[in-house]
């Protein structure tokens, strides 16, 4: 009776999650996060910066466990040039052969974890995220159906973490810091999950998908 219980409350948390971001499109123009930076670094957030960022897109994977929903992350390998040792999404920019944003982060998902892209229904999308790399990244949110066997990729991934669903949709599972650059304060937040520290664009990401669920579901 308790499994039949957790069963259906899985479902039930399915489909609040699909209903919040019924609405959302990869079609332009596209919301983008809302960063609440200090106005002199807003400025410098032109239209014409805008313009010039590289199209990314990554995938966020929500699978369903026995013991629940979870959302699919990776740490990146340390030997890499760039965020190396960090948490995030797969994904990355996006290519010629990307017939659409979904593609993409599919692609990047199959090369990097091994996530069968015939195996991942997407349900929605997240606002864009302009990143400090020069890239407008597009989250793709997308449900896991089964349990493939995921493997990561040696050359860029080190490791694989799932996080509790719910966990990531708890506005207070985040806290809010800064950093300093150039004399000003820049806002991101941080979620700690083990002894795993999220934090930047992907805590963005993610705090973006516990708003829209916040928004929708109360």
């Amino acid at each position: 009776m308790e499994v039949l219980g957790d069963s259906l409350m899985s479902e039930a948390l399915e489909q609040k999650l699909r209903a919040a971001l019924a609405d959302t499109s990869d079609v332009a123009p596209r919301p983008m996060s809302a960063f609440e930076l200090p106005f002199k670094m807003e400025k410098i957030l032109t239209p014409a910066l805008m313009r010039s960022l590289r199209p990314a897109a990554v995938l966020v994977p929500v699978i369903q466990r026995p013991s629940g929903y979870t959302v699919l992350l990776t740490r990146r390998a340390d030997h890499l040039r760039s965020h190396k040792g960090q948490i995030s999404f797969p994904g990355g920019r996006r290519d010629e052969e990307d017939v659409s944003v979904a593609a993409n982060a599919l692609r990047e998902a199959q090369e990097e974890v091994a996530l069968p892209p015939e195996s991942v229904e997407v349900i929605g999308y997240l606002d864009d995220y302009p990143t400090i790399t020069r890239y407008m990244v597009t989250p793709v949110v997308g449900i896991v159906s089964g349990e493939p066997p995921l493997f990561p990729h040696e050359a860029e991934v080190a490791e694989l973490i799932e996080v509790p669903l719910e966990m990531v949709l708890a506005p207070d599972s985040y806290e809010r810091k800064f950093f300093m650059q150039s004399g000003l304060k820049v806002p991101f937040f941080e979620l700690n999950f083990g002894s795993h520290r999220i934090w930047g664009a992907t805590a963005g990401m993610l705090w973006n998908l516990s708003q829209k669920w916040t928004a929708f579901n109360g």
